[in-house]
């Protein structure tokens, strides 16, 4: 559904997302915070998300590990517990009564991780391979120092159907809990994207080498979870030309494709269509400023964005580096039906109001993104018409 009959699209035309009636396109992306305090989300969660909701907005919360082998960060909230789903249930009622509609981002980190997150603090991570993310990469550890990652464990093929399981479980939880939907986090060097890449996969069995067996994973994951919320209710994040975390691939275009006829095929059995599709474009920039990502120019990266664009079958979300001018020209030029944003969102708690002004930014501080205080630098950003916030660190 568009604006008027005879306008186009723009960037606060409503959309309908399948049963989702929308009435703007900027959508709150999934973003790692590190707030929720042994794994629980808490009041300061209710009040990011709130701030953050409009009426008809969509939001899409941070990474939501599906078991306790799935964290590669501290204090990242789950999805696997009663105490978590209870939790959660407080943030989607306090989004709900201000009109939003919001999506969990269900996230298992696979060998992005290290032993000390991992149950017992001894344990491998698990991945599709055995292969450790190369020491020009760190990780963030609870005593807020960075390491490595850990030489991870490869799944055996008799285990894979306990992870996808897992999955179908997190997304029952999700729905329990009140979300709309949930987001399949398949990008960004994690477990999903560790079967995809080529780059990583060095399996033989039916999960490894080709096209198909690189993207089975992914199917028997969104094929279960659609079965067990409806298709309607599940969308699917991916990101075939990043290689963040050494998540690259010899061929982000093929692969990208045959990600898309891999969901098509999804919706075509079920007789309905999944809510979206999520794309990253290779943009992680400084704010406002772009540059061409590893597999070429931003030209060669808009080219590969509209060939899965055009491929897919379905509403399709765009994110990486957007600034209000680019987020309006993809949706007018219809490279996109709805733009997410992270870092302009997480220093704009009104992001959508100021976009509609075209009112001056808050500038983020990077160094409060992953610390653990449930104010500074998470729910202290000002709206439009509050005194200017300054850092107290």
């Amino acid at each position: 559904m568009e604006g008027a009959a005879n306008q186009g699209p723009s960037l606060f035309s409503p959309y309908q997302m399948g049963r989702f009636h929308l009435s703007h396109r900027v959508v709150l992306a999934p973003m790692t915070r590190c707030r929720a305090l042994n794994g629980i989300p808490r009041a300061a969660h209710v009040e990011y998300y709130t701030q953050r909701a409009t009426d008809g907005g969509f939001l899409i919360t941070e990474g939501t590990v599906i078991s306790p082998t799935g964290a590669g960060f501290p204090h990242v909230p789950g999805i696997y517990s009663r105490e978590q789903i209870d939790a959660w249930k407080k943030v989607v009622d306090a989004v709900h009564a201000k009109g939003s509609i919001i999506f969990c981002q269900l996230w298992h980190v696979g060998r992005a991780s290290n032993q000390v997150y991992q149950p017992g603090g001894t344990a491998a991570p698990i991945s599709s391979t055995d292969k450790p993310i190369s020491d020009r990469w760190k990780i963030l550890l609870p005593n807020g120092k960075y390491g490595s990652y850990s030489k991870p464990r490869r799944l055996p093929t008799s285990q894979i159907p306990e992870i996808v399981q897992h999955y179908r479980q997190a997304a029952l939880n999700a729905i329990e809990a009140g979300f709309d939907g949930i987001e399949i986090h398949g990008a960004h060097g994690y477990l999903i994207d560790q079967f995809l890449k080529d780059g990583i996969n060095d399996r033989t069995d039916a999960y490894g080498g080709s096209l198909p067996n690189r993207c089975r994973f992914l199917d028997e994951v969104t094929r279960a979870v659609a079965s067990a919320v409806g298709p309607s209710r599940v969308g699917v994040r991916v990101s075939p030309a990043i290689d963040h975390m050494d998540a690259y691939d010899s061929d982000p275009l093929r692969l990208g494709l045959a990600v898309v006829d891999r969901l098509n095929a999804v919706q075509r059995d079920a007789s309905e269509r999944l809510a979206y599709l999520h794309v990253t474009q290779p943009r992680y920039t400084a704010y406002g400023q772009t540059e061409a990502g590893r597999h070429g120019s931003v030209e060669e990266e808009s080219r590969l964005m509209r060939a899965w664009r055009e491929a897919y079958d379905g509403t399709f979300v765009c994110s990486g580096g957007f600034t209000r001018e680019l987020g309006a020209e993809a949706v007018e030029q219809g490279d996109a039906d709805l733009v997410s944003y992270g870092r302009l969102f997480i220093s704009n708690p009104d992001l959508v109001e100021r976009f509609k002004v075209d009112a001056p930014l808050n500038r983020y501080v990077r160094a409060t993104f992953y610390t653990q205080d449930p104010v500074v630098g998470y729910t202290d950003y000002p709206f439009l018409g509050q005194q200017q916030w300054r850092s107290r660190l």
